[in-house]
């Protein structure tokens, strides 16, 4: 086995059960391209390959990428990249790899280093102002325990978040099953979890998906503060409450307290508020949303 690097967050799951199930959670088929994100010594790897049409690989560790080759370089379904996934220009490199069946992937498996979960996510996903073009059918991500709590927690809980919105305005997010850290060498310091996240368009679309992303931001900006209070920097706090009675939020809410539909509302009436005083009263600038 190989020296994990902290440097690069690894940590090698070795636990058969959890791997298994990992692959299991990705309901691979012959007709699936899978992209995998940190294959590290190719553990979930080998699940893959026998049940998957291809597997692309994306490994930052220059070191580990012989191993994987002479591990799995005699198979025709397997390709592997080495460079960092937030900035290699994989899509196209796969675009121009002479062997179609590798081309656009269709599900993704990562084990990732924790401290980058967010900017995976974004790549991944994309932002509520800019979605993933051609999203991925799913995508199953083993995280921390505290951040896959977040992603899939629903209004009114402890960990129900901004990120539980972004996220969950962008897919569906199933919250699938613990991992304890003696499942891993060295063992992490925290406990982990395995959740699946589908990608879909939300059914109730804002006006405005910059102004929303916004405003989810500012919301949570003093989480502890009634909503009012956080946004009273953008509107007047009596506006604010006569259009929160007027959609059904109670004017002492909190902004965990929102589902992802009252944030659509909210950003909606909101719009109409800005552009109406605009309106009103040619003398002095819009109202704006930094």
């Amino acid at each position: 086995m190989a020296r994990a690097r902290k440097r690069f967050g690894q940590h090698w799951l070795k636990s058969d059960t959890v791997l298994k199930r990992i692959a299991d959670a990705a309901q691979l088929s012959k007709g699936d391209r899978v992209l995998e994100i940190g294959p590290g010594q190719g553990a979930l790897t080998h699940h893959f390959l026998p049940n998957a049409g291809a597997v692309v690989a994306v490994e930052l560790d220059r070191d580990l990428c012989p191993r994987l080759v002479k591990k799995f370089g005699d198979r025709d379904n397997f390709l592997l990249f080495q460079g960092d996934i937030l900035r290699l220009d994989w899509p196209q490199w796969i675009e121009d790899f002479p062997t179609p069946a590798f081309r656009a992937p269709n599900k993704v498996v990562a084990n990732i280093p924790y401290n980058i979960t967010g900017p995976i996510l974004e790549h991944l996903l994309g932002r509520i102002n800019t979605p993933r073009p051609a999203p991925f059918e799913s995508i199953v991500l083993l995280v921390q325990q505290e951040v896959g709590r977040r992603l899939c927690a629903k209004p009114g809980h402890k960990a129900y978040g901004a990120l539980s919105i972004r996220v969950g305005f962008l897919a569906d997010c199933e919250y699938l099953f613990d991992v304890p850290a003696k499942a891993f060498s060295p063992p992490p310091k925290v406990m982990s979890a395995v959740v699946r996240i589908r990608p879909r368009s939300y059914p109730e679309q804002p006006k405005d998906c910059e102004r929303l992303e916004k405003l989810v931001k500012q919301g949570f900006a003093t989480r502890r503060k009634m909503l009012r209070n956080n946004l009273k920097s953008w509107i007047d706090s009596d506006a604010l409450t006569a259009i929160l009675t007027d959609i059904n939020i109670r004017p002492e809410a909190r902004a965990e307290n929102l589902s992802i539909s009252d944030w659509v509302k909210l950003s909606d009436r909101l719009n109409r508020k800005i552009a109406s005083d605009a309106i009103g009263d040619d003398s002095r600038p819009a109202t704006q949303i930094d």
